[in-house]
């Protein structure tokens, strides 16, 4: 079966960092564009970072920037999301998402792109 499973996810302390992993199986993630979404309480899910299959391109919404990093270990077929300096509003269920390559060297992806199950981020003090 073609998963992704989500882990890292918890209450941290405004400041704090957490490191969000998800890990493929069924399927071998450097070939996929992968990204991160989250959705906040009463708001619609919003994207959060992306990688092209290759690794060269990334994007990050204005929110997070200079905060997230999007990462891939392609040997362990995982995908990771280091939060650092995390605020109040950066809490919501957070998933991950791998998708054949749309457009190449872009974050595109397709509508039968994989999800993960999500993981919970409390940010609060």
């Amino acid at each position: 079966q073609l998963q992704l499973v989500e882990s890292g996810g918890g209450l941290v302390q405004p400041g704090g960092s957490l490191r969000l992993s998800c890990a493929a199986s069924g399927f071998t993630l450097d070939y996929y564009t992968i990204g991160w979404f989250r959705q906040a309480p009463g708001k619609e899910r919003e994207g959060v970072s992306c990688m092209s299959s290759s690794g060269g391109s990334t994007g990050y919404a204005d929110s997070v920037k200079g905060r997230f990093t999007i990462s891939r270990d392609n040997t362990k077929n995982t995908m990771y999301l280091q939060m650092n300096n995390l605020k109040p509003e950066d809490t919501g269920v957070y998933y991950c998402a791998a998708s054949k390559v749309l457009v190449q060297g872009t974050c595109g992806m397709r509508p039968d792109a994989y999800w993960g199950q999500g993981t919970q981020v409390t940010v609060s003090s």
